[in-house]
Order: structure tokens, then C-alpha cells, then sequence
């Protein structure tokens, strides 16, 4: 009988050692879990979902810039206010082969998988526009430097020198995400920004956490010539910065209308980047196999 005991002790304590090591292989080099593979549960999250749930109860330090409307990284109360900054000359320039080349950088803070997730992200843009993400060079005077930072953020448009995607290994490793956060260096605002906004979407400020309420502000988007796009990897899902679990933004008329569940840029997405960015309007589903169109990208005008 003691035999067995002792038998049942040392198999126990051997299973607990196990499921230790086991925590640790998971834990990253900074101390973070290792999200390279998401879990089930957050496959199933819209990109809105996701980057709520990754900026979340983030204490940001007085060397981090502020972020408005959840990941949108501004400096000072200047930024909160500002006009789209695309209006004032923020894009990345079109070059003699028609193409916009932008330059980055992606720091050792991420494993082999992770950045092939962010390299995946950022190859997608290739294949229905102009902009052709690469890597750095000496030469490059503005470059994207994506890195693990405090939670998932970028500027909007071209600020030059270095700039800093933030793509936190906890929470921020997804395909939309990624999308999400180059689409606003490229120079793009959240959909329900949009100067038409009220139009199309009713906000319920009786619902949203108290000092949140700036993130629904309206500004002077230049829309590019497209319908509100319920669909936009840019709009935000409908319980955002929601204090009470109720609603924070309806649809009108209609308020039965999904939005704010895209994992993925819309056809709208496209639309606009490429009117922007004066690509030719011939594109390819997001989810579709890459692919090459040599007629897609003009050269400008001279």
C-alpha cells in the first residue's frame, strides 16, 4: 500500500512539473504570452473586437503618445483636433514605375511566426493596389519601425523619419489587425469618423465609458467618393467603449443592419486606398490568392 502511495506522489508531482514547463515554453522572451498561433475564441473576433480587447486598461507612460479613437497614436491635444492629415500632404509619393514604395522595418521583438503574420499583412496590399511595402534601406529618410509596443497603434499618414507601427505580441498578431494598423499609416481614419457619419450611424453617448466619448468625434474625411461602408476593417463594432454593455452606435435607418464584424479590408477598402493613392480601379477580393496586375499601377503624370 505505501508502495502504491508513493508510486500515485511521484506521478502527480511528475504531471505538475510538466504542465510548469509547459507555462513556461509559452510565456515569450519579454515576459508576455506567445501569441503567434490565436486561439479559437479570438478567430472569431471582429478586428474592431480584437484591437479593443488588446488596447484595453493599457497605462500608457509619459514617453508613448496618446491614442484617440482606441489606436490612434497623436501628440499632445494638437493631434486630437487635427484635419485628416491627407489634406495636408501626409501620403507616401508615387514613384516613376507608378508604384508607392514604403519602406519598413520589423524589430527583433517578434519570432519567425509572428513576423511572417505581419509579412503576410503587409505583402497583401500588392496584390489590389500600388503600395508596395519593402524592407528599409540606409537611404530610406521615412520608414514604418513595427514593433511590440504598448498595444496595437499607428499614426495617421506619412509623419517622416522613423514611425512606429505598434503590433503588441499579446493581442495584436492578426491578419485585420495588420491591415487595420498600415491602413492608418497609408493616411486612413475610422470609418465612423466619417464628416457624413450621422447620416449613417447614430452614436449613443449615454452608453459609452465616462472620457471615452472623444473617440466618436467627427472629422473632415475626404471619403474619397465612397458610400459609408458598414463593412470597413475601419469601423467599429457596435458595443464599442461601452460602459453598460449596451450599444454605443446604431445603423440608420435600419437599425437592424450588421457592421463592425469585418476581419479582413472590405471591396470599399480597396476602393478608396486606390483612389487615394490614384491606382486603376481593377482589383481582387482581399481573400483572394495573390496575384499580379502590371496595368494596375500608372505611372503619373509628368
Amino acid at each position: 500500500m505505501a508502495a502504491v502511495l508513493r508510486f500515485c506522489a511521484a506521478s502527480l508531482l511528475l504531471l505538475l512539473l510538466c504542465v510548469g514547463c509547459r507555462a513556461d515554453s509559452e510565456v515569450g522572451p519579454r515576459g508576455t504570452a506567445a501569441l503567434s498561433t490565436p486561439d479559437g475564441a479570438a478567430e472569431e473576433l471582429s478586428v474592431s473586437e480584437l484591437l479593443e480587447r488588446a488596447n484595453r486598461n493599457l497605462v500608457r507612460s509619459v514617453d508613448e503618445p496618446a491614442l484617440v479613437e482606441g489606436d490612434v497614436a497623436v501628440d499632445g491635444e494638437a493631434g486630437r483636433n487635427a484635419d485628416p492629415c491627407t489634406a495636408r500632404g501626409c501620403m507616401w509619393g508615387k514613384w516613376s514605375d507608378g508604384k508607392v514604395y514604403v519602406p519598413y522595418y520589423i524589430t527583433n521583438h517578434f519570432s519567425s511566426r509572428e513576423k511572417a503574420i505581419i509579412t503576410r499583412g503587409l505583402e497583401s496590399f500588392s496584390s489590389f493596389s500600388c503600395i508596395r511595402f519593402r524592407p528599409t534601406k540606409s537611404s530610406d529618410r521615412d520608414w514604418l519601425s513595427i514593433e511590440s509596443q504598448n498595444g496595437c497603434y499607428s499614426y495617421v499618414g506619412r509623419r517622416g523619419g522613423k514611425q512606429v507601427v505598434s503590433l503588441a505580441r499579446r493581442g495584436c498578431l492578426y491578419h485585420g489587425t495588420v491591415q487595420h494598423e498600415l491602413l492608418h499609416a497609408l493616411g486612413f481614419n475610422h470609418e465612423q469618423t466619417r464628416n457624413d457619419r450621422d447620416r449613417h450611424i447614430k452614436v449613443l453617448l449615454q452608453n459609452v465609458q465616462s472620457g471615452m466619448e472623444h473617440n466618436f468625434r467627427k472629422i473632415a474625411t475626404l471619403n474619397q467618393g465612397t458610400s459609408y461602408d458598414y463593412n470597413s476593417v475601419m469601423q467599429y463594432h457596435k458595443y464599442a467603449f461601452s460602459k453598460n454593455n449596451q450599444p454605443t452606435m446604431l445603423p440608420i435607418p435600419n437599425s437592424n443592419v450588421s457592421f463592425g464584424n469585418a476581419k479582413e479590408m472590405s471591396r470599399a477598402d480597396i476602393a478608396r486606398l486606390n483612389t487615394l493613392y490614384k491606382s486603376s480601379q481593377k482589383q481582387v477580393e482581399p481573400n483572394q490568392p495573390k496575384q499580379k496586375f502590371p496595368s494596375m499601377c500608372s505611372e503619373p503624370p509628368r
